[in-house]
């Protein structure tokens, strides 16, 4: 079975001490193996504190949550794992189109917030580090886009949307999850490259600051970009299998099959939703949506990462 997963946190865990190589918690490389892989590996150069925005992210998620702030340090530790991973050949790293394609584990890196770049300028070192996936946001604003927990939903900065059209231009996917409303609607009007919400849901199905509204999924379908179904519970109507599938099916069957995905955002999640407890359980979730599951597994995410990486 082919299988893309547009966010996984292996370099995040690996350095809380998680055996993200040989381990049997949500993912790991060698249950990787066990299909045709490609993940979006996170780059979360974050440090973890407690303040009162801990609060704010512990109502968020239901579980208690530290704020944290961005490192340079780290976000070279966890570059370097992934290089270690790639030269042990546990793991390929993800440096041209050929690459998706090669066999066994492929990790296209990618950067969950922007805030450890300077200016927009930061791009070319992380297109010469292979870097080809960009959030723009976490859980809170930047000078380059407000994200979804933002008291001032402002969208794009002028940076931002230097940072947008430099990203096209260097065929760096711009990545959509935890952006405010705002930041997606301005983003879509700009991108001439398909975007993606990595890992998120649907608000219509469960009232959430990390889900997309219907006039945010909108948007990044006319981008011909995918959405990523994530495993995260509070953010599902039903903290289960099932509510995973309803919220796939929600996007097929509403905006059409080929803008769905997942982004199981294994590793980076305290709780898992019962029934799908790691990255194995996708051959059941397959079975749900029998018929559609090579578009959502596999090419509607790999369309997104050919038509940005031919640039």
């Amino acid at each position: 079975m082919k299988l893309i997963d547009l966010h996984e946190d292996l370099a995040y865990s690996n350095q809380q001490g998680i055996d993200v190589i040989n381990g049997n918690i949500q993912s790991s490389i060698m249950m990787l193996k066990e299909y045709d892989s490609l993940i979006f590996a996170s780059i979360f150069p974050h440090v973890n504190t407690w303040d009162e925005r801990s609060d704010e992210l512990t109502a968020l998620y239901g579980t208690p949550t530290r704020s944290t702030n961005f490192s340079l340090e780290l976000f070279l530790d966890q570059v370097k794992f992934y290089y270690y991973l790639d030269r042990k050949n546990l793991a390929k790293i993800v440096r041209n189109l050929n690459d998706v394609n090669a066999n066994g584990v492929k990790l296209l890196l990618s950067l969950e917030g922007a805030d450890v770049l300077r200016d927009y300028n930061d791009l070319y070192i992380l297109k010469e580090l292979h870097v080809y996936n960009l959030g723009l946001t976490w859980n809170y604003d930047n000078k380059f886009a407000s994200s979804c927990m933002s008291k001032r939903d402002y969208g794009l900065t002028g940076e931002g949307e230097e940072l947008v059209k430099l990203s096209n231009k260097l065929g760096i996917i711009i990545d959509l999850a935890h952006a405010g409303k705002r930041t997606v609607l301005d983003v879509a009007s700009i991108s001439k490259k398909p975007i993606i919400a990595s890992h998120t849901n649907v608000i219509k199905l469960k009232n959430h600051k990390r889900n997309l509204d219907d006039e945010e999924i909108e948007a990044i379908v006319k981008t011909k970009g995918v959405i990523g179904i994530t495993a995260i519970v509070s953010t599902l109507k039903e903290p289960t299998i099932n509510g995973l599938i309803e919220s796939i099916k929600y996007i097929g069957e509403s905006f059409g099959w080929e803008y769905v995905a997942l982004g199981t955002d294994f590793l980076g999640i305290e709780e898992t939703p019962k029934e799908f407890e790691n990255i194995l359980k996708v051959k059941e979730l397959a079975k749900a949506i029998e018929g559609h599951e090579d578009e959502v597994l596999w090419n509607n995410a790999y369309r997104v990462i050919k038509e940005n990486l031919l640039n």
